[in-house]
């Protein structure tokens, strides 16, 4: 026991500080071994108050703006803790003391760990990135996207394809098309005793492949500050969805003006230096955009992918989406793509597209394959939301 008390008084040293350990707790004066200090030199550096406003609580904030010092530091934290926790810490630098204008320096940009939230931070810097920086960050965000592909990319093809493929299935296939595994799972309650077999009254087949595209997939990315980690899996996915022939995928980013990426698919790295995060948002905008994609209604899927904050015209945002599933056109409110939970959206106008028969809904990457291929097998998707947040 003896051993264990000591172990649980160095982990509350080294989490309070020698500020936040004093105060008659008899942690500040925990033994901590040489590797112990340098540990707890580095958690001060960011979270150690400066002497002046130290009061005995918990760390918070104390990193100083010197770019050798914050160098040393990034490559300490590598040292000392696992990736995840470097993310962590990384974030909290950026988010409370000022190093995303540090991320400007090449030097300070090679020794971070990258994230999806560090490829955000970089985004939101694209118009101002130096030109010696450029290289540099394009290498930090394309090890984060190829990351994220070797995780999702291929799960994404396979469930699409699965739901092409039974969407195309046909009850009266050709000789050489029949499913015999389904057709016999089928027909099961037809076995004749009599025969030793199974009559099959009813063939199940594949339908002939086609080679011509069988759904239209519009992405519509807001990308508003607020949005950056469902930008760049948006990216992503749009350059997945956009590998399969059977799919036409066109990727439009949008403030309050409307950027068309749906060029650059081939590559994700190019469509997330397309996108340009922070700004106002205009949504209608940007669906009215996507109307005039509209070439098969009823073969296309809309994809919106925002918190539904609008700056534009609300009334007229609605009507055009209205118009939109009127006319045929499968459209899908996505108020997040991350893993961040449940985020900040607009509720009156999620209220109001769900009386439309439109569902709005957070989504984790992790699920947006079997989001898209519940879409293309036409779904339900309301029932498919309850059964993946019950």
């Amino acid at each position: 026991m003896r051993g264990a008390d000591t172990e649980r008084t160095r982990r509350w040293r080294l989490v309070l500080g020698a500020e936040g350990a004093g105060g008659g707790s008899g942690l500040a004066d925990a033994e901590l071994s040489d590797e112990d200090s340098r540990v707890d030199l580095v958690l001060a550096a960011l979270y150690d108050k400066p002497d002046e406003e130290a009061a005995g609580g918990p760390r918070s904030a104390g990193l100083g703006a010197s770019a050798p010092r914050v160098a040393r530091w990034l490559g300490d934290i590598r040292r000392y803790f696992p990736s995840t926790v470097v993310q962590v810490m990384q974030r909290d630098a950026v988010d409370r003391l000022g190093l995303t204008r540090m991320l400007l320096e090449k030097e300070l940009l090679s020794a971070v760990e990258p994230d999806v939230h560090l490829v955000g931070t970089l985004l939101s810097l694209n118009g101002v990135l130096p030109e010696e920086t450029k290289e540099t960050a394009r290498e930090v965000v394309r090890k984060v996207v190829e990351e994220l592909e070797e995780r999702l990319a291929e799960r994404t093809r396979a469930a699409i394809k699965g739901a092409l493929d039974k969407a195309s299935r046909t009850r009266r296939p050709r000789p050489g098309d029949v499913d015999w595994a389904r057709t016999i799972h089928r027909n099961l309650k037809h076995y004749s005793p009599e025969l030793g077999t199974i009559v099959p009254e009813q063939l199940v087949g594949y339908g002939r492949r086609q080679l011509s595209v069988q759904r239209d997939v519009i992405l519509a990315v807001d990308q508003s500050s607020s949005m950056a980690d469902s930008v760049v899996y948006s990216g992503l996915f749009g350059a997945v969805l956009a590998s399969m022939r059977a799919l036409k995928t066109s990727f439009v980013a949008f403030d309050t003006e409307v950027a068309d990426l749906t060029e650059h698919l081939a590559d994700p790295v190019d469509v997330l230096f397309g996108t340009q995060l922070g700004g106002g948002t205009d949504i209608n905008r940007a669906i009215a955009y996507c109307q005039g994609l509209v070439g098969r209604p009823e073969k296309t899927l809309l994809v919106l992918i925002s918190d539904l904050y609008e700056g534009g015209d609300e009334d007229e945002l609605l009507h055009r989406i209205a118009e939109l599933a009127g006319a045929g056109v499968q459209v899908v409110t996505l108020l997040a793509l991350s893993d961040s939970g449940a985020p900040s959206y607009d509720h009156e106008n999620a209220a109001a597209l769900a009386e439309l028969g439109i569902p709005a809904f957070a989504c984790t990457p992790d699920q947006f394959p079997e989001l898209m291929a519940a879409a293309i097998r036409g779904d339900d998707l309301q029932a498919w939301v309850a059964r993946e947040t019950s």
